[in-house]
C-alpha cells in the first residue's frame, strides 16, 4: 500500500470515530433519550443520523483523496454543493454556504461575516480531525492544511486556531505516539484564546469531566474557544478509550455532538475504526456513498464503519 492510501486509511478511521461521536451525541438532543445521561452504559434506539460535523468533515477527507491536500477553493465547492439544510447547520453557516452556492467566493463571503470580522465558532474544528489523521506524526503540514481548510468558512483567528489545535492532535493521535500530546497541542496553536484554553487543560489533567468543563467550556457558546480545549483534554485523559472520551464529553451537556465528533475524531486517529464499538458504528446512519467507495478500508472494518 502506498504511503497516500494509508494516509486515506488512517483519515477514515479518524472520520468514522468522528461520525459516530457526531451521531451518537446528537440524540441527546431529543426529549426521548435525556434519561439516558444518567445510565453510563445506555444506547440510544437506532439509527443514529449524523449531522452537519460529518457532512462537513466527508467532504474535507474526499477532497483530500483527491487531490492529496486541501485546495481551498475545491473544498468551497463541496461545501456548497452537498450542503443539506436538514443537518443542523447553525444560521451563519447557513447564509454563508447558500452565498457560495450562488456563486460568491469564498474568500470575500468568509470575511463579510459577523461585521468583516469572520467566524470564531467550532465549525472548522469540528470537521478537521480525519486532515491531521491524514498526516500523522507531521504536526506542522496538519497545523498548515488545518489553517487551510478552515479559512474556507472561519476567517476568525480563533475559529482557524481551533482547527489547527483539533488537526494537530489527531496527527499526534495517529503516529500512535501517546506522549506529550496537549503539549504538542501547544506548540503548534496560534497565540489566543483557543491556546490559552489548551494551556488551562494542561493543568487539569487530573480533575473530574465536570471540573474541566467547567474551567474550560462545553460548546455551549459554540465558539472554538469554548469547544476545542475541553475536547483536548478528554482526547488526552482517555486516548485508548473511544466509549469513555465520548462518554465524558455527552455527560457535561453542551454542544454534544459537536464536542463527541471532535474527540471521537482523535481518539479513533489512535485506536482505529476498530476501537470504535461496534454496536455504535451499526447504528449510526451509513456515511453517504460518494465518499466510500474510493476512499480505501479502515483497518479491518467495512467501509460504512
Amino acid at each position: 500500500m502506498s504511503e497516500r492510501s494509508e494516509n486515506i486509511v488512517s483519515a477514515f478511521d479518524s472520520l468514522v470515530g468522528l461520525s459516530v461521536g457526531d451521531a451518537f451525541g446528537a440524540q441527546f438532543f431529543a426529549t426521548e433519550n435525556r434519561p439516558l445521561l444518567r445510565e453510563e452504559t445506555a444506547l440510544p434506539a437506532p439509527p443514529w443520523p449524523w449531522t452537519d460535523d460529518t457532512e462537513m468533515a466527508c467532504n474535507l477527507l474526499d477532497v483530500l483523496r483527491r487531490h492529496g491536500q486541501v485546495e481551498r477553493d475545491a473544498l468551497a465547492a463541496a461545501f456548497a454543493e452537498r450542503y443539506d439544510p436538514y443537518r443542523g447547520y447553525g444560521p451563519g453557516t447557513v447564509v454563508l454556504l447558500r452565498a457560495l452556492r450562488d456563486g460568491e467566493p469564498w474568500r470575500s463571503a468568509t470575511t463579510a461575516q459577523f461585521g468583516g470580522r469572520g467566524s470564531m465558532g467550532n465549525g472548522a474544528a469540528m470537521r478537521v480531525a480525519p486532515l491531521g489523521a491524514y498526516y500523522p506524526g507531521d504536526l506542522e503540514r496538519a497545523a498548515l492544511e488545518a489553517t487551510a481548510s478552515a479559512v474556507v468558512t472561519h476567517a476568525h483567528p480563533e475559529g482557524v486556531a481551533g482547527a489547527v489545535a483539533v488537526a494537530v492532535a489527531a496527527s499526534r493521535a495517529a503516529s500512535g505516539d501517546t506522549s506529550g500530546l496537549v503539549d504538542a497541542v501547544l506548540a503548534h496553536t496560534p497565540p489566543g484564546r483557543v491556546h490559552d484554553g489548551v494551556r488551562r487543560a494542561a493543568g487539569l489533567l487530573d480533575r473530574t469531566r465536570e471540573e474541566a468543563a467547567y474551567e474550560l467550556g462545553n460548546g455551549a457558546r459554540v465558539l472554538a474557544q469554548d469547544t476545542v480545549p475541553f475536547c483536548v483534554w478528554v482526547a488526552a485523559r482517555h486516548l485508548g478509550d473511544y466509549e469513555r472520551a465520548v462518554r465524558d464529553c455527552v455527560a457535561v451537556g453542551g454542544d454534544i455532538d459537536t464536542t463527541a465528533a471532535i474527540t471521537g475524531g482523535i481518539v479513533a486517529a489512535h485506536v482505529g475504526a476498530e476501537g470504535v464499538p461496534r454496536a455504535w458504528r451499526d447504528a449510526r446512519e451509513p456515511l453517504p456513498g460518494w465518499l466510500s467507495p474510493a476512499t480505501g478500508e479502515p483497518r479491518g472494518v467495512d467501509r460504512d464503519g
